[in-house]
């Protein structure tokens, strides 16, 4: 846990973020096109890595948000990003700790995509 995590906010929008990565709950997961082009059982093993991930530092995890993880396995490299977008999908959202104002995306992708 980085030392931006303590701040109640922070700590919230990571505990969001965590539920979407290691659960995918409280928002939509999206795989791009690149991602699925994987066999199955690649796409399977790079999403459970995701889900186990727990390695946040402050040099991966400089806000404390738990909003980025890159994981590798068998030479394939996948990035996760969770976005906050308000309940229309409009524009970001005004309060990412509020679960009310805030519909989390989490979209992974091929790294080369990035």
């Amino acid at each position: 846990m980085t030392a931006l995590a303590h701040f109640p906010k922070t700590l919230r929008i990571q505990q969001l973020n965590d539920a979407l990565r290691t659960q995918f709950v409280g928002g939509q997961v999206l795989l791009t096109a690149d991602f699925q082009s994987l066999p199955d059982e690649q796409q399977a093993a790079l999403l459970l890595a995701i889900r186990h991930f727990n390695d946040f530092t402050p040099d991966n995890d400089p806000y404390g948000e738990h909003d980025f993880v890159a994981v590798e396995l068998d030479g394939v490299q996948v990035f996760c990003k969770i976005d906050y977008y308000d309940p229309t999908l409009q524009q970001h959202s005004v309060d990412a700790a509020n679960p009310v104002l805030t519909h989390r995306v989490m979209t992974v992708m091929l790294a080369a995509e990035y």
